[in-house]
């Protein structure tokens, strides 16, 4: 039995405050908000600023960069990140990427958490030119996080001092900011060294749709009682459950979560004319109409977590809802969303549904329903919430929750006999 999370928050729209505060952040003021109730942090790490987090490999160091084997930086040599220009060149062929994004001239835009851009390069460092004063983002070189950046805003940031080789970089997006559109312009080579041929796409590919569990909301706090700068920082979609179970396949992914948002009804009954599916086909959160092309993405996997946020509160009085026409219609527009995935990815795709607390029951009879119609690659998991500690900002998983939940899935998913 999951623990009853009384103090989740929802993170409401853009809004003009949220719209101030990015051009405060954008200036390098002190104080600004990323979003309702988040002070901005600073540009990026480096001298006289504190590196936050855990990246895939290992903890970001307190420095700008922490080098480790893999990272091969030279004997006596001191990494820094500091500003460069702007990077050049085929950008699609110099990136691989993980996620939903828009090419636009010689830029990729996005808003998804957890959205991370793989390349390779020659040479002693590397820049890495972004615009976004919402997000915050990992930094990898050779498998080992080395910097995390603090909504850096329009600029490049170095990481310097490394041996004169080949060495891959990763770029991922810590954070949801589905009110803000971000900008990655590629990498680019210190003097001397060279961008490489981007790495290979994986074979495998897997989708994860939810709410802020998914996003990883506040799972490196170190206590529940979080304010809005605390959770930005704090939150990293690249230790969420998601990420993790997707690298324990060797697959690509996407994190396609939104916090605050629920199949019919978003939490607390917020934003009463929208709900996740309004923006599910978007590539960018905040662009009414925007539709993202699929391409040659086909997942394999979607593991679907939707329902904390529908039935998290009592419905409110002057909501449309009673407690049992929400129910009707949550299992409804969730027989429509799984038609959706069905018809977009095919008959292939494995479609896991996730089960907690008291929607579990619902979910399970929306499953039964697909499965009696002959779609027997609709499956159901419920979530297992013994060992949560749910210690996360706001009652939210916590790292450890995230590792013992990929854990659980990743035992489930290997029983399925995916023909990967």
């Amino acid at each position: 039995m999951l623990p009853s999370h009384p103090r989740r928050r929802w993170r409401p729209a853009f809004t003009a405050a949220v719209s101030a505060a990015v051009l405060a952040a954008v200036a390098g003021c002190a104080g600004g908000s990323s979003r309702p109730g988040a002070e901005a942090g600073p540009g990026a790490v480096g001298a006289g600023a504190a590196a936050t987090g855990t990246g895939s490999s290992g903890p970001a160091a307190s420095a700008a960069v922490r080098a480790g084997p893999s990272a091969a930086v030279k004997a006596g040599a001191s990494p820094s990140i500091g500003p460069a220009d702007e990077a050049a060149g085929d950008l699609p062929s110099q990136v691989h990427v993980g996620g939903r994004v828009e090419v636009s001239g010689g830029s990729m835009r996005y808003s998804w958490p957890g959205v991370y851009f793989e390349g390779r390069f020659r040479g002693t460092g590397v820049g890495i030119v972004l615009i976004d004063s919402a997000a915050d983002y990992e930094v990898q070189v050779d498998g080992v996080s080395v910097a995390t950046l603090v909504t850096p805003g329009k600029t490049t940031r170095w990481v310097n001092g490394l041996s004169n080789a080949g060495h891959t970089v990763r770029l991922v997006k810590r954070n949801d900011s589905p009110w803000s559109t971000s900008e990655f312009g590629g990498f680019v080579a210190a003097p001397g060294g060279a961008i490489l041929t981007r790495p290979a796409a994986r074979s495998r590919q897997m989708e994860f749709i939810g709410d802020s569990l998914t996003v990883g909301y506040g799972n490196l706090s170190t206590s529940r009682d979080c304010t809005g700068s605390q959770v930005s920082r704090t939150t990293n979609t690249d230790v969420s459950y998601g990420a993790l179970t997707a690298r324990r396949f060797s697959a690509d992914y996407q994190i396609n979560a939104i916090s605050g948002r629920g199949m019919v009804r978003n939490y607390n009954g917020g934003d009463p004319d929208t709900d996740y599916r309004t923006s599910y086909d978007r590539a960018l959160l905040n662009v009414a109409g925007d539709v993202w092309n699929p391409g040659t993405w086909r997942p394999q996997l979607v593991v679907v977590y939707l329902g904390t946020n529908d039935f998290s509160t009592a419905v409110n009085p002057g909501e449309k809802w009673t407690a049992d026409s929400l129910v009707t219609a949550y299992r409804n527009a969730y027989t429509g969303f799984l038609q959706k995935l069905r018809t977009r990815y095919g008959a292939g795709t494995t479609i896991v549904t996730v089960g907690a607390g008291s929607f579990a029951n619902y979910v399970q009879q929306v499953v039964q329903q697909r499965n009696a119609a002959g779609d027997n690659r609709v499956r159901y998991w419920p979530l297992d919430g013994s060992g949560l500690d749910s210690s996360g900002c706001d009652y939210h998983f916590s790292a450890h929750d995230d590792r013992l939940i990929a854990d659980r899935l990743s035992t489930f998913i290997g029983g399925l006999g995916l023909a990967w």
